[in-house]
């Protein structure tokens, strides 16, 4: 997995890119965590993301809540394998993505 992060005053893009899995994840929530605060806009940029397992959408729902109060999380470039994790696992009723 890469993380390219890109900052605009209270805007943060992270691209994502391989695998987000057991392995991957713990780096996955270290970078975000470093990279927002409670009233940050946030989109992930999945274009290059292969595969997530669920200690990713653990992550992602984490990241959810912390923004939630004041900020915002949005998933973008979802490819149809990412997408129908989010779908089956109901993250698409929780999450803004789009592909």
């Amino acid at each position: 997995m890469d993380i390219q992060v890109e900052k605009q005053e209270s805007n943060v893009t992270l691209f994502v890119s391989g695998r987000i899995d057991t392995n991957t994840s713990p780096e996955f929530e270290e970078t975000i965590n470093q990279n927002i605060e409670e009233d940050t806009n946030l989109v992930l940029d999945f274009e290059k993301v292969e595969y997530i397992s669920s200690a990713a959408l653990r992550v992602l729902l984490a990241t959810h809540k912390k923004l939630k109060n004041g900020g915002s999380l949005r998933i973008v470039h979802v490819n149809d394998v990412v997408m129908e994790i989010l779908n089956i696992t109901g993250f698409l009723d929780i999450l803004d993505v789009e592909n």
